[in-house]
């Protein structure tokens, strides 16, 4: 059975106080949900990281970073390692955002190195990947996706990519206030999953975890996360405000 997740990713919002009030806030509502198979993820700044994981010990609610660097220690001032959130209890990283891709540059074989890295220190990398609107206007929507897979997950043996999950961001719904409809959606993770089947069998392809991140809200979540291959969602915005952000929770 698939875990369902929602995760959400803070960007580069809130104060120190604000994020102490928030994470509590999440925290006391979570106390009152059967999670079941699911999970619940915050991805703050990564100077939040520590009291995340602080406040979230007696909790139910999992950390993870937004971001990590594709090199393991030394002389790069101003990155953070994956030993070093490792070290901190931190669950996941957000790896490959399109924010990442597009203001930092970051391709495909740089990505490949992060998520390696990721899972040497037992941090379970968020991949993401979508297309920009001219690529969907052109049709090539597909192309993209299967390209930025095959040039970085798919480069992994089994037994690792068993332990990523993949989210699925459309570019051109990422802060709009437009999101795919649940058809669009679903027929992305279905294509993804049918990716995963050629590349590593039916049984990974089946259990394996696919978000949707793209102006996810408490009025759409219910409808996309009804399709059979959307797993959840990688949240933006609406994860910045606690009741926004379990109603999205409570939606599967």
């Amino acid at each position: 059975m698939r875990t369902k997740i929602v995760a959400g990713n803070w960007k580069m919002n809130k104060t120190f106080d604000e994020a102490d009030e928030l994470i509590n806030q999440i925290i006391d509502q979570l106390a009152e949900i059967e999670l079941a198979d699911k999970a619940v993820i915050i991805c703050p700044p990564a100077v939040y990281l520590e009291l995340a994981t602080d406040l979230s010990l007696e909790s139910d609610l999992y950390v993870g970073a937004q971001n990590i660097s594709h090199f393991e220690s030394g002389a790069y001032t101003g990155e953070i390692s994956a030993a070093m959130l490792g070290s901190m209890g931190v669950d996941f990283c957000i790896i490959g955002h399109s924010e990442r891709r597009k203001y930092f540059e970051e391709n495909n074989s740089e990505l490949l190195k992060k998520v390696e890295i990721a899972l040497k220190n037992n941090v379970t990398p968020i991949f993401c990947c979508g297309e920009l609107l001219p690529e969907r206007e052109a049709g090539k929507h597909f192309e993209v996706v299967k390209t930025q897979l095959q040039e970085s997950l798919f480069q992994l043996n089994a037994g690792d990519f068993e332990n990523v999950v993949i989210a699925y961001e459309p570019v051109w719904a990422i802060g709009t206030g437009v999101n795919a409809t649940p058809g669009q959606a679903q027929e992305m993770h279905r294509y993804i999953r049918e990716l995963i089947r050629e590349k590593y069998g039916e049984e990974v392809a089946a259990n394996k975890t696919i978000l949707y991140g793209g102006s996810c809200n408490s009025k759409n979540s219910g409808d996309l996360f009804s399709q059979p291959d959307v797993d959840g969602g990688l949240i933006g915005g609406a994860s910045l405000e606690a009741e926004e952000f379990i109603s999205i929770v409570k939606s599967f």
